[in-house]
Formats: C-alpha cells, structure tokens, sequence
C-alpha cells in the first residue's frame, strides 16, 4: 500500500494543540488519544519509539503547523536508525487537516515491522470493539434439575454448565430450579443457598399456592430455587424405588408458574431481571413456561418483549396426563387446544377410553419462539415416525425455527492432566500416564494386570435405551477372548442381577459396578481403552465426549449425537495416517455391535501406532461449552427477529 494511516479521520483536528516541534533536532510525539499514537507507541518499533525530525532536504526550523500552512515534506517520521517516511498530512476537501500519514519518501518502502505493528494494532482494536458491542440478553434456565444441585443425566450437567459460559460471555442469567430436600448427603449441595425472602402465591390446580424463593449467586450466576413441601421427600426429582411420583404435574407446574414470576418479583444484585427477558425451557417440566406467556402474561402487556427458546433434552419425556387435568394448570379454558393430546386407538387402555389427554411439550412446541434439540442428528430424528413420538408431524411443521447444538463438557473437570480423581495424569503431547491409569484401573477392579489386554467399558442406566440388552446377549462371546470389561450403573433390576451374576461366571474377565460413583466413572473413562455405546437413540449423549477426551476410543451406534460426535474411522485417509475418532455401527443389531467392537480390537492389537494417532484426534477435538454457546447466541438473536408467539 502507498501509505499507513496512523490516525483516527478527526474532521477537527488542531495540530498544534497535540504535537509540538521543538527546533531541536529531533523530537518525540506527546501520547494523545486525538491522534491515536497511543497503540503504536507502546508497541515494539526499532528503538521503542516514534520520531518527528526535520527533513534534511527543507532545512526549516518551523512546526509542523509550518508544513500544514504549505511547506509540503517538511517533516519525516523515523526511527534515527532509518530515516526517510515522510510524514504527510491528510486533508478534506475543504482543506481542513483530517489526519497523518506515513508514506516512503525517496521511493524506500515502508518498514516490514511497522506495517505489521500497525496492523496488528488496528486488528486487536477491531477484535475489542466487537466484544464491546454483542449483544447481551437477560437469560431465564428453567429446569428440572441443574448440577451441582440436582441430577440425574445430561439435562443436569447442560444446565449446570452453560448459564455458566453464557455469564462469562456478558449475559445476565437465572436459573430457577426445584430446592429438592431429600434428607440424604445430597441436601449438602444447598449449603450455600439462602431463603431470598420472597413467598408469593399462584393460582394453579384450584386455589392458591404459596411458595418461596431461595437464592445463589455463584460464577456469575443467579441460581434460583422453588421451594414447596412437594420437593420434599425421598428418591430423585422424579421418582423413587416405587416409581414416578404420582403428583409430578403438580409440582413442575408450580416450578413454571414460579419461573414466570421470578425476573418480575425478585430483585437480584439490587433490580429484577424484568420483562425483556429470553427463557430457556428445558423438556416438558418447564414447557408450561411458554405457554403461560402467551396464554396469562401477553394478552395483559406482560413479558410482551420476552421470547422463549424450548430446548429438547429428551423426547420421550412428554407430561401427558388425562384431559380432566387441564383445569389444574392455571392457564385460560380457550387454550385447551394448544395442549390437546389424543392417543392412538391401539394404545388407549379400554374400549371405553377416548385417548382424550393433555401434553405440556406439546403445547411448549406449539408456543415456543424456537426449538432447539441437543445435537443436529436428534433435530432430524424427531421429525421422523420412528424418533417423534407423535410428534414428528408438529416438529416438521415447525422445521424453520428447529436447530440442533450438540452439548458441551465442562473441561476442567474433565480433564486428564489434572483430574483429581485418577492415579496419573497424561495428555495427548504425552500418553504415558494413560497406560499407568489402566494399570491402576486392573488393580482396583481385581483384573489380572496385563496391559497389552484390551479393556472395555460401559458407563450409563441399564435399561432398554441404552442397548443394555444388546450387551447381555453378546458378552458370552466376547468373553471368549483375551479381553477385561467393565460396566458401570444402575436401573433395571433385571440386569443389576445379571451384571453381578456375569462377574461371578467371568471373574478374570468382566466387573459389574451396580450404582454410580463419579470417582469410579472418571477413573473407568481414564483407564480404559475402548468405550462401548449401544444406544437405541440418544439425543446427545455425554460419555462419548468424555471417553474422547480421555483418549479413550468409542464405538457406538451411529444415532444422534452419537453419529454426530464420533467420526467413524477410516484407516487410509490422510496419506495412510489414518481419520477419524472410533467406530460406528448400524442397524443395531448384536452382530454389527459386535464386529465393530472386534475391528477396534484387532486396530490395537495389531496397529499400536494407528491406534495412538487415534487416542491424539479424539482428545483434540473441540467440545467446548463456550463453542456450543456461541452458537446458542446465535438462536437468541433469531428468537428475537420474529414477534413473539400470540394466540
């Protein structure tokens, strides 16, 4: 380029006033913001510093003001080692002085290292200002469960973990929870969270309903608590030994209506969150939330400007329960359409059943501004018959405003340079510590140590999703082989025996952990060298990108998340080095499962290299919760370009 602009394009810009030429020598620019010497100044250039000199050539002892009256190349800009830019002056069409110029005099080019100082300057200044001008969004989580506080699977760890990157990026957030008190060490979590000193009453299931807030401002986050005494009791947020609570509408309905009444009653940090708000709601507990927006709040010019983005955890979950309920949810009896559920004859109970029902995720489809889904596969598989669940026509219909963002995990506590609950710690620069982990892992379970042994494991319920049966009826045959496998969990009691039967039939080769420990699951993920994933579908799943992370292969079925998160390998790309990140497998059937698990054995028995060059791309890969809200940023400006949804 013919010249670098060092200035800001001041219309109004009074030389004199900021620069000042002495007639000595040579002299140094006085830091000023008009000019915008600032950033150059500080930076490294030849001697650390920014020269004006008169010009050898003029020979006149005036200011630069001097130059600007007519004495054109008056005065050159350089460092005493290089002398020779010239320092020119940039005028409008009026003649008014705009800025400075350096431009090469005497045909030199200009310096290497100035042009990239300066240009390095200009970029970071435009990277700030971006920053400085996102936008940022008063955000409402609500949930059923949000971890560290309550959880039972994935919708926990995504509510526990994102408010916390989405805070970190600018925006104000709230979470509003259940205070679940179950009289166990899990009460501890609440140690911290104070009562608020704020009980209102809702109008829901025939009368009023008084609750009370609790608060927590942890990481940049308010995290907000229902209490009633319906959180109070025994089991998890759903259920117990004796199954799902019976009342369970009751109590999620409480937690929307409170949910909604939050950011207009609470004065968090001095002021409410008001109602430009944008609610993030979670699966069925909290889809009466955009309902009630539209239905309570809207109509009367409440929450006019807010938005609601309903995110699919699980598809499967609905909340449908008898249409005789309706009247229990606090919502207008015009809006009964929205919730209308009608069920298939050949799943209705009796002759005499009209399959007549109401179902909150419905009625959250129908109101919400967008969907969202926990990976771009599942986004795909709920508009089809065999993933929908009834509602795949709805979620067709509503295809424009469906995404899918495949989860993140929270990296620091994930992390096998420093996680504290394994024995060694490596990395993919160095693996070391991952054969040591196994080794640890063997002595612990009781294996025989043999680290050239191929050790498997799978961590997750043991119920009919997860593939769990596909498992029982192939570990006959793979246990005829020189291979350990380890399972980790709990659910069905049908296979918590069979699991504990298996050890005692294979006890040199196969360990069933019935429970969860997280100590135990982070060391199975460490230790182990592949880990299985037979799921009949997941929505995103989280142990595969846990198992990556740790350099530990997966081979699963390929179904929504799963396919989306692990690149099946493929040995002869990339020059013969080999792409890709573990193995997928479909139809789901016994024998697939079983001869992608048996090629992934025989690749680390017999090809040790290909299988490091493995390890090293799974725990490269990027999965981020600040990449994954990034792209929820970018739906929560789209839920804000449409009106909000109005009956």
């Amino acid at each position: 380029m013919a010249s670098i602009q060092l200035t800001r394009m001041l219309w109004s810009c009074k030389l004199s006033t900021n620069i000042a030429l002495s007639s000595r020598k040579c002299c140094s620019f006085r830091r000023t913001r008009q000019l915008d010497f600032g950033p150059l100044l500080k930076r490294n250039i030849q001697n650390r510093k920014l020269t004006a000199i008169r010009s050898e050539k003029s020979g006149n002892e005036g200011s630069i003001s001097s130059a600007i009256e007519g004495e054109e190349n008056s005065d050159v800009i350089s460092s005493p080692e290089k002398p020779g830019l010239m320092l020119g002056i940039d005028r409008d069409d009026s003649g008014s002085v705009i800025g400075l110029n350096l431009i090469p005099g005497d045909n030199e080019a200009i310096d290497a290292e100035v042009v990239s100082t300066v240009t390095k300057v200009k970029d970071e200044e435009i990277k700030k200002e971006k920053i400085e001008t996102r936008v940022t969004y008063n955000i409402v989580f609500v949930t059923a469960e949000a971890a560290p506080y309550s959880k039972t699977g994935g919708l926990g760890d995504v509510c526990g973990s994102l408010p916390i990157e989405l805070a970190s990026r600018g925006h104000r957030v709230m979470v509003v929870s259940p205070r679940y008190l179950n009289g166990m060490s899990a009460d501890e979590n609440f140690a911290h969270v104070f009562d608020a000193n704020r009980r209102i009453k809702l109008q829901c299931f025939g009368g009023e309903q008084e609750i009370a807030f609790f608060h927590e401002y942890r990481e940049g986050v308010d995290w907000v608590f229902v209490d009633h005494p319906s959180y109070h009791r025994p089991g998890n947020p759903y259920g117990d030994s004796h199954g799902a609570f019976g009342d369970n509408q009751f109590r999620y309905t409480l937690l929307c209506h409170a949910a909604c009444e939050a950011p207009l009653v609470l004065p968090l940090g001095g002021y409410t969150y008001g109602e430009k708000c944008l609610f993030l709601v979670n699966d069925w507990h909290a889809g009466l939330v955009s309902v009630l927006l539209a239905a309570k709040y809207r109509p009367f010019g409440v929450y006019k400007d807010a938005r609601s983005v309903l995110v699919i955890h699980n598809l499967a979950h609905q909340g449908v329960e008898p249409a005789a309920t309706f009247k229990n949810l606090g919502l207008p009896s015009n809006w009964y359409g929205a919730l209308e559920w009608v069920f298939p004859t050949w799943a209705r109970t009796h002759a005499l059943d009209t399959g007549e029902a109401v179902n909150i995720l419905k009625g959250a489809i129908v109101t919400s501004d967008r969907i969202l889904t926990v990976s771009k596969g599942y986004a795909w598989e709920i508009t089809t018959v065999e993933g929908g669940y009834g509602l795949n026509q709805l979620l067709s219909s509503r295809r424009s405003v469906l995404t899918g963002i495949t989860n993140g995990i929270h990296i620091a506590e994930w992390d096998p340079s420093s996680d504290e609950h394994i024995a060694f710690h490596y990395s993919a620069a160095s693996l070391s510590g991952k054969v040591q982990c196994k080794t640890a892992l063997q002595q612990e379970l009781g294996f025989p140590i043999k680290p050239g042994c191929p050790l498997i494991g799978f961590i997750g319920r043991l119920d009919y999703q997860k593939g769990i049966d596909l498992i029982h009826w192939a570990i006959p045959e793979l246990m005829e082989d020189d291979l350990q496998f380890v399972m980790l969990g709990s659910g069905d009691p049908l296979y918590e025996d069979w699991m504990r039967s298996a050890e005692n039939t294979y006890r040199d080769k196969f360990r069933g952990w019935v429970g969860f420990s997280v100590p135990i699951s982070h060391r199975i993920t460490a230790g182990c060298d592949i880990l299985l994933m037979p799921s009949r579908f997941e929505p995103c799943g989280l142990n595969q990108l846990y198992a990556m992370r740790y350099g530990t292969v997966p081979v699963v079925h390929a179904t929504g998340g799963l396919r989306d998160t692990v690149e099946n390998f493929n040995p002869y790309a990339g020059e013969g080095r080999g792409e890709g990140t573990g193995w997928t497998f479909s139809p789901l059937t016994k024998d697939c499962m079983l001869n992608a698990l048996k090629t992934a054995i025989r690749t680390y028995r017999d090809h040790k290299s290909t299988w490091e060059g493995l390890m090293r791309r799974c725990m490269q890969k990027d999965f981020t919760w600040e990449n994954a809200a990034i792209q929820y940023e970018q739906v929560f400006e789209w839920a804000f370009i449409d009106p909000p949804y109005i009956m």
